[in-house]
């Protein structure tokens, strides 16, 4: 990723003997005109002449058309709460649009509609900017990210799972499929390929029971959340499917896939765009049995295109749902140039046609053309057990935007689990610089550090993919 006119060097202490250095950005700060957002957003113009401004835009008393949530009072026109969590950043916990506001840094974009998104750097963790990013609505399949980050690791992909009827019970009235049938036989490689292709919810709940059933993947998920510090989520049903409670963040759904992506298996399922799936297993013309299969597509539209809205230029995943409750959301990743972006938007008040993927892909072009440029207004913090180890004597030191630091509450003891990279420390000038290592397979190290690649090695498929 090239080097920005300003960069901090640190070093990281992993164990006594291996230490990392890393070389991060900390963009200058400038002044500049006020951005241009959308019906949802509308920022006032930042008046200092010698330092970025923040913008912090009210959101409008009176949406327009806006779903329910189960958060708010069933009928109402939900408005974001005016105090959310400061996990990542104070300015992260105020309602409305933030953002730096610098002399090069380009305006946001017009026709933003979205209730809550957010843009950041996929390795240094930085938000560039963000809007309600810790509003607490229900996810859809953008749900399935945490899933995967979760049990991805269980089985190898060639495992083999015969259906049971059981596997298939509880599944809600609507839901995707993919095509599963009982009593056939179906690779963990399929079933995943089912998750991310066709967010199928009968792919999720067959993955469920081999894990013991609904109920303690749905425990695993929400302790793998804390640990991820993704703490506005609540999982009720593992496949996203509108529940009574069941919510999550622009921000965590961010740091989620951040984690997920650090996965072989999760990029190279999440930037599928099509694959053959088992079909049903029948008699042909001689009373053979054969097995035919039948191609899937993903239903992400940035990844797989559609009529009115072409693949985007580096996309590379990750997941997308939509629900009665929550509308549309999705959260993609993207490269261009050398630097990897992370985007989310949830629910759009604009009904038109792919109206989510077109507000992400308007959000991607403005993060890559301020990356550099912008000041971050806030970071995606480490899991809770790679901020603790930091923390220890000897290693990198809590960042004031990481939970436990001045966020929300300190949390427990780690479970060491190896599931995300990165520890934070603090930038000069107050701006908070994340101290992270991000991407490749992660090494948990004696003394519960992590060991990581700081380059996410993203399909090489999408590397090659020129813009349409």
């Amino acid at each position: 990723m090239p080097a920005p006119k300003n960069s901090i060097r640190r070093s990281l202490l992993v164990t006594s003997a291996i230490v990392l250095s890393t070389a991060l950005t900390a963009p200058a700060a400038f002044a500049a005109p006020s951005p241009s957002a959308g019906s949802s957003s509308k920022p006032s113009a930042g008046s200092s002449a010698d330092s970025s401004a923040t913008v912090s835009a009210d959101p409008p008393k009176t949406p327009s058309k806006k779903p329910k949530d189960s958060k708010n009072s069933k009928g109402s026109k939900a408005a974001p709460p005016a105090k959310m969590s400061t996990v990542g950043g104070a300015l992260l916990g105020r309602a409305g649009t933030q953002v730096n506001l610098a002399s090069g840094v380009p305006v946001l974009p017009k026709g933003l509609s979205a209730r809550s998104w957010i843009v950041a750097d996929a390795e240094s963790g930085e938000v560039l900017a963000a809007h309600n990013a810790h509003w607490k609505l229900a996810p859809a399949s953008t749900l399935k990210m945490l899933f995967a980050d979760t049990l991805l690791p269980k089985w190898p992909s060639s495992t083999e799972h015969e259906v049971e009827p059981s596997d298939l019970a509880g599944i809600g009235s609507g839901s995707s499929m993919v095509g599963i049938k009982e009593d056939e036989t179906y690779t963990v490689h399929d079933l995943w390929l089912g998750v991310f292709l066709r967010s199928g919810n009968d792919a999720v709940r067959v993955l469920a029971a081999m894990n013991g059933g609904v109920e303690n993947t749905v425990a695993e998920m929400n302790e793998h959340a804390e640990e991820l510090q993704a703490l506005d989520t609540v999982v009720v049903s593992p496949d996203g499917y509108d529940a009574e409670g069941q919510v999550s963040s622009a921000y965590d759904l961010t740091l989620i896939a951040r984690s997920g992506l650090q996965k072989k298996d999760f990029r190279e399922y999440a930037s599928t765009v099509r694959a053959d799936f088992p079909g049903e297993t029948r008699k042909n013309k001689k009373g053979k049995k054969v097995r035919e299969s039948f191609e899937i597509q993903n239903t992400n539209r940035l990844l797989s295109g559609d009529y009115d809205i072409p693949v985007y230029q580096g996309i590379a995943g990750v997941k997308n749902g939509n629900t009665t409750e929550a509308g549309a959301t999705f959260t993609g990743v993207a490269e261009q140039d050398g630097r990897v972006l992370l985007v989310t938007v949830m629910n759009p008040e604009k009904k038109e046609g792919n109206q989510v993927y077109k507000e992400t892909a308007k959000l991607f072009d403005w993060g890559f053309e301020a990356a550099g440029k912008v000041d971050p207004v806030g970071e995606l913090v480490p899991p809770r057990s790679a901020a603790q180890a930091g923390a220890r004597p000897g290693g990198a030191g809590a960042s004031p935007g990481e939970a436990g630091g001045t966020g929300e509450g300190a949390l427990g003891a780690a479970d060491g689990r190896p599931v995300a990279s990165a520890a934070a420390g603090g930038g000069a000038g107050g701006v908070g610089t994340a101290l992270a290592v991000t991407g490749g397979v992660l090494v948990l190290l004696a003394g519960g550090a992590f060991l990581v690649n700081r380059r996410w090695p993203l399909p090489d498929l999408v590397r090659r993919r020129p813009r349409p």
